[in-house]
């Protein structure tokens, strides 16, 4: 995905609100050997971008001053209340930097297991990202997980699928998390009938 971005000459806490109320937001581009570059960009252009899955989890083209260079978005901040995005935060990409960075899994298939079709499982979605290492050339926008042979009572774990090529998952200490699961339906239990004492029995209940 491709953006602009423009010099931003003033910082502090009165420009930023006066760039906002001029609807731009300030930002900034660090990393690399090059010095911190404090940047403003419009913000609804911004504001359609942070809602689309790449901008969050690929390389982004960033153009500055008519020259392009290769950004990651690295974090923002949003009004408490108000759709408004504050600040936002890039850091450069050098290509021969390994990187780390948490990227979408898709998943895909699993109307078509025999968990769900056959056997009326839920499926439930335990991890939704991976963080992965790799070189900026090797960052993947997702990653694709095929669900057409989830079976009945089996999770599916970070072992049993393919990372794309140069990627390595980091699990931070867990060797083999648990991604998706398959849960049998609940049996519903008919409890039998309440049959009431008869008339006659209650009238005598007591008696000597």
């Amino acid at each position: 995905m491709k953006f602009v971005a423009f010099e931003r000459a003033k910082q502090g806490t009165g420009a930023s609100r006066r760039l906002r109320n001029s609807g731009r937001t300030p930002g900034i581009v660090y990393g690399s050997t090059l010095a911190p570059q404090l940047i403003e960009l419009d913000h609804n252009a911004l504001w359609h971008a942070l809602k689309k899955e790449a901008f969050h989890a690929s390389i982004l083209d960033m153009e500055f001053n008519g020259q392009s260079s290769k950004v990651l978005l690295r974090d923002y901040q949003m009004h408490p209340f108000k759709q408004l995005v504050q600040h936002i935060d890039f850091q450069r990409v050098d290509a021969n930097t390994t990187l780390r960075m948490k990227v979408p899994l898709h998943f895909n298939g699993e109307e078509e297991s025999e968990a769900v079709k056959t056997d009326k499982c839920t499926v439930n979605h335990v991890v939704t990202e991976l963080e992965i290492a790799c070189l900026p050339a090797n960052l993947p926008e997702f990653i694709a997980v095929n669900l057409t042979g989830l079976t009945k009572g089996v999770s599916l774990h970070l072992n049993d699928i393919s990372l794309p090529a140069g990627c390595k998952a980091i699990t931070h200490g867990k060797k083999n998390p648990v991604l998706v699961t398959a849960v049998a339906p609940v049996e519903e239990v008919v409890a039998a009938p309440v049959v009431a004492a008869p008339a006659d029995a209650k009238k005598g209940k007591g008696k000597k």
